[in-house]
């Protein structure tokens, strides 16, 4: 085990990092970390391997920790790679998740503010005792989010 291990923050990149910082404030909650970040300059380029590299953008608290919680970090990147459409089977990270209290509710609200969906909203029982509801969904850059609740019930 790498010692000192943390979950820090996971990057998402942006084609405009303002407009989704602004969506994810906006439903979830999120709440910018100072300063905006802007990285570019002989050390960035090294240690992204791009070549002419330059990310702007913020680092976003996720909802449900206090101030020294993770982040989500938001970056738009100089030179841009085009992107490919984000889907559920694709190897490598597909989604994130939050917690909420409706599903029904969430997706409601997150399609309202200029989401889309991806597919129905379905109930799995995980185990013997504990239902999870859930979805997936796009942001308004098409990557995927994860909307899920919990409830426990008589074990089968």
């Amino acid at each position: 085990m790498l010692a000192g291990a943390k979950y820090v923050h996971t990057n998402l990149v942006a084609r405009d990092w303002r407009h989704l910082a602004q969506f994810y404030q906006l439903v979830f909650g999120c709440v910018p970390v100072p300063p905006e970040r802007d990285l570019s300059g002989r050390d960035y380029e090294r240690g992204t391997a791009v070549a002419g590299a330059r990310a702007r953008g913020i680092h976003l608290l996720l909802p449900g920790y206090g101030p020294d919680g993770p982040t989500l970090e938001i970056f738009e990147y100089t030179p841009a790679q085009p992107a490919a459409q984000s889907v559920v089977d694709r190897p490598g990270f597909g989604h994130v998740a939050f917690a909420v209290t409706s599903v029904e509710e969430a997706r409601e609200q997150f399609l309202a503010a200029g989401g889309s969906r991806v597919g129905e909203v379905v109930e799995s029982r995980i185990g013997s005792s504990v239902v999870v509801t859930w979805c997936y969904v796009r942001d308004p850059e098409g990557n995927i989010v994860e909307l899920q609740s919990r409830r426990h019930v008589a074990p089968v």
